[in-house]
């Protein structure tokens, strides 16, 4: 694999990505919008919502039923992983081209983004 193709794919994953969130994010809106666009919004008080609302399986739960929330927090949750999985993709092409020095960066990198996601308050 050379430094070109490498480039590709890793652009490529990156549109993707973030085009996927996004028609997922506009799809969760629309529907929001059609569902609860007439209720009145009450700003005094805030609910986080239920464990659906919370984690990965709740939110993959509630996309998959076509719930409008879950729709929009899975279409989030795709716009965060798009650069995972790109730093995820340049590790894979630094070991095929044997670019050590690369492979060791970018794995410290996907280190400081899991700790970031894991420990983010």
């Amino acid at each position: 694999m050379d430094d070109r193709r490498l480039e590709n794919i890793l652009g490529n994953l990156l549109r993707a990505g973030v085009l996927l969130a996004a028609v997922i994010v506009l799809a969760g809106g629309i529907l929001y919008l059609f569902h609860y666009g007439s209720n009145p919004v009450s700003y005094r008080t805030f609910s986080a919502g239920g464990p659906d609302r919370r984690t990965v399986p709740g939110i993959a739960q509630s996309a998959a039923a076509l719930h409008s929330v879950g729709l929009i927090q899975l279409g989030l949750l795709l716009l965060i992983a798009t650069p995972v999985a790109r730093v995820v993709m340049a590790v894979a092409g630094f070991y095929l081209e044997r670019d050590r020095l690369y492979v060791v960066v970018s794995l410290i990198v996907l280190a400081v983004l899991t700790f970031s996601l894991m420990h983010a308050t």
